[in-house]
């Protein structure tokens, strides 16, 4: 949907993908612990108080709580988004896009894929409660049970509009207590925004700028396409806490219980996780880049060694991004990087040849092994 923007689009994580080409951020990776962490002497870690960093920081925090949710009907399914709502592994969606009896998919930011139970739907209000027993105990996203949202407050819209993708936009609360109906449903004193709303961000989180805490639930556009509406989410914690309270669950169909699972990654896939691994190595989230590495390669170097070799990156960048489709069902991943290394007074760039294995391990997808090679200056 196309959609006038207020501000500009910023997107922790930006993908693009063919067979052929693909697009992603990049730091060097070694295969081996390094004993030089760099050749411009000790380092120190960067750390940033600006505002963009605590922003990418707001960002790349809550998208670890966003999922891409699929609820399959046969050779079809319907895609939305969804977000972690409590350490009991409850997600929160739109009524709209669960069909009772139908398989729940939840695919998380780092790829890993649950089948999900439905604890509550409402036939009027478009909010719906699935529960994942894996995801027990998981951080959840800060809800803002109390603030309700005015006219010009920024805000930040997540979801996942092409399945793992993971989209941040930025924008403002432009208008407050609409009501309309759409599809049997009652939307009433809703949030207008001024930021995309496709299909498949219904059900994602809209957050505080300033803070960072879920305010409302990303639902659905307008028919003239230029504005999108969220529900305030201070409006149905009282049901969502009554649902997640309640132990009787819809259990979906078992038939194609696992008819979601992948053996072979898609190109699509492979270059999201990658983009992933880097952003979060931006973020400095060394434990969750940690973990997108397969269990061979965690095997050659330890966590700490693994931190302390990307400690110098200050910035990277990309260039000629190319995918590959291995026999054994993997993607080769190749690039040209060029990465600033140092600290904010003593730094210079170094450019790189990097290549990467992508491919399912336990049914999680993973880098599973990677080499570097030193590129001529610029």
């Amino acid at each position: 949907m196309k959609i006038n923007k207020i501000s500009v689009i910023i997107s922790a994580i930006l993908i693009s993908a063919s067979t052929a080409a693909c697009f992603t951020i990049h730091k060097n990776m070694r295969s081996k612990p390094s004993e030089n962490l760099s050749k411009l002497g000790n380092i120190t870690e960067v750390t940033s108080t600006s505002k963009t960093r605590d922003l990418n920081s707001i960002i790349h925090e809550n998208q670890k709580s966003v999922v891409s949710l699929e609820v399959k009907n046969g050779s079809k399914s319907t895609t939305g988004s969804g977000f972690i709502y409590d350490k009991k592994g409850d997600i929160v969606t739109n009524a709209h896009l669960i069909k009772d009896r139908l398989p729940i998919i939840i695919r998380m930011a780092d790829t890993k894929t649950y089948r999900g139970k439905l604890l509550g739907k409402s036939e009027i209000t478009d909010i719906a409660l699935v529960r994942v027993d894996a995801l027990k105990g998981k951080n959840p996203m800060k809800i803002s049970r109390d603030k309700k949202a005015d006219i010009g407050d920024e805000i930040i819209a997540l979801g996942s509009p092409l399945g793992p993708q993971n989209t941040a936009d930025i924008g403002i609360i432009s208008g407050s207590n609409i009501n309309f109906s759409l599809e049997n449903y009652q939307y009433k004193n809703v949030y207008q925004i001024s930021v995309p709303v496709s299909s498949g961000n219904s059900g994602g989180p809209l957050l505080d700028k300033n803070t960072g805490q879920v305010i409302g639930i990303i639902s659905t556009k307008a028919d003239n396409k230029s504005v999108g509406f969220s529900i305030p989410i201070n409006q149905v914690t009282p049901m969502l806490d009554s649902w997640s309270s309640n132990t009787n669950t819809t259990e979906f169909s078992t038939q194609n219980r696992d008819s979601y699972e992948n053996p072979k990654p898609s190109t699509k896939n492979a270059v999201y996780l990658v983009s992933y691994f880097y952003s979060s190595l931006n973020s400095k989230d060394y434990v969750t880049a940690y973990s997108l590495l397969g269990s061979g390669w965690q095997g050659k170097i330890p966590y700490e060694n693994f931190r302390k070799s990307y400690l110098q990156t200050i910035s990277v960048k990309t260039d000629n991004m190319l995918c590959h489709q291995m026999e054994n069902g993997s993607i080769e991943v190749s690039a040209s990087i060029e990465a600033l290394e140092g600290n904010e007074t003593n730094s210079g760039t170094n450019t790189y040849n990097v290549i990467y294995t992508i491919g399912y391990e336990n049914n999680s997808l993973k880098i599973l092994s990677g080499k570097i090679t030193p590129a001529k200056q610029q």
